[in-house]
């Protein structure tokens, strides 16, 4: 195994003399973004619960084919 590294030729690095050299390590900080508005209740929510007083009304203004509790 060892045999196998020596055989790939060893890369230098290379430093441009000229130009700009960016680097990722300095100045790392987290970036905040604006708070976003959230509904109160969602779409989905509303539904289920207009769905479930339709049932409710349904239910009350017919007793004799409401299920027995």
């Amino acid at each position: 195994m060892s045999g196998a590294t020596d055989d790939r030729p060893t890369l230098l690095e290379v430093l441009p003399k000229a130009g700009l050299v960016y680097s990722e390590k300095g100045n790392l900080s987290e970036v905040l973004c604006k708070p976003k508005i959230m509904p109160i209740k969602s779409v989905s929510l509303e539904r289920l619960e207009a769905m479930e007083q339709q049932a409710e009304n349904f239910r009350k203004s017919n007793p004799t084919t409401a299920m027995p509790k």
